[in-house]
């Protein structure tokens, strides 16, 4: 199958797990696919296994880590310098379970999961709409339903607790948020945006989560290959081409958290662009 020859996508976070089954799957459909990877090693090892098993001369690495904003606006020039067109951007990367900050201070999961894929959008989006018909794609997790809303003082310090669950599931609001308010700001351009639950997958996502709770967490999940199919869906089906802002779960539309509020993505919007307005007015 090689229906997606000559379009180009960019799939963060696909050296393991649901974005390496993203990358493969695009890359044996013909797809010229950017991998990035907080690691080189196993970065470039994820390119040569799905070039191994698709074929594909057409996968390239890109260095990114997600909780460095200056790493995000260095990845996002180093694919522009490439002046290649750019059709799907897949923010597929993400930490549950982590404690700490990132390099500039912001809790971690909501730093690597929200507001690095905020800023490395940004910084994409002028070639995505050169592109057009583009779409963005960012994989959140249903449980943000499960968040109350967003303290944004908390977003300045560590996890609490054990497992993280709470700030897990504030950043997996802020994912769906941030699409739903990307759509309206992007309205009319040929980009459309989509958020998704890939179904409860045991990947690397909780790596950082203690032993002793991890196999209690992971046990009963799906296949990263499964995990993989809704995401794939947003990134190529023609059936939502016209769609976007909406949250999608098994191939489907669903309704997203009421907390999840047109006010609400606009204040996330506001404050994250705030945030990471010297990473952009640096890569001008």
């Amino acid at each position: 199958m090689q229906e997606l020859g000559g379009r180009t996508f960019l799939v963060t976070g696909a050296n393991t797990g649901i974005g390496k089954a993203t990358a493969e799957a695009l890359a044996g459909r013909g797809a010229s696919v950017y991998v990035t990877s907080r690691s080189r090693d196993k970065g470039e090892a994820a390119v040569a296994a799905i070039k191994a098993a698709t074929g594909s001369d057409s996968v390239f690495f890109l260095a990114l880590d997600l909780a460095d904003l200056e790493s995000v606006r260095a990845c996002a020039e180093g694919f522009l310098a490439r002046e290649e067109p750019l059709h799907v951007l897949v923010n597929n990367a993400g930490i549950g379970g982590a404690r700490g900050l990132t390099r500039q201070g912001f809790e971690l999961m909501f730093g690597v999961n929200h507001l690095g894929h905020f800023l490395l959008t940004q910084l994409l989006l002028g070639r995505l709409v050169d592109s057009a018909p583009a779409r963005v794609v960012t994989v959140s997790s249903d449980s943000h339903y499960s968040a109350r809303g967003i303290d944004f003082e908390a977003l300045r310090r560590p996890a609490r607790g054990i497992t993280g669950l709470g700030e897990y599931a504030v950043s997996k609001l802020c994912n769906v948020l941030f699409s739903q308010e990307l759509a309206r700001r992007t309205a009319g351009t040929g980009v459309t945006t989509y958020a998704l639950h890939p179904g409860v997958v045991a990947s690397d996502i909780w790596r950082r989560v203690p032993w002793p709770v991890r196999p209690l967490i992971t046990r009963r999940m799906l296949s990263v290959t499964a995990g993989a199919a809704t995401s794939l869906y947003c990134a190529t089906s023609p059936e939502v081409a016209e769609a976007t802002g909406l949250f999608y779960d098994n191939c489907a539309p669903r309704p997203a958290s009421p907390v999840a509020t047109p006010e609400l993505a606009a204040e996330l919007w506001q404050r994250s662009e705030a945030w990471t307005a010297a990473y952009v007015a640096d890569a001008a």
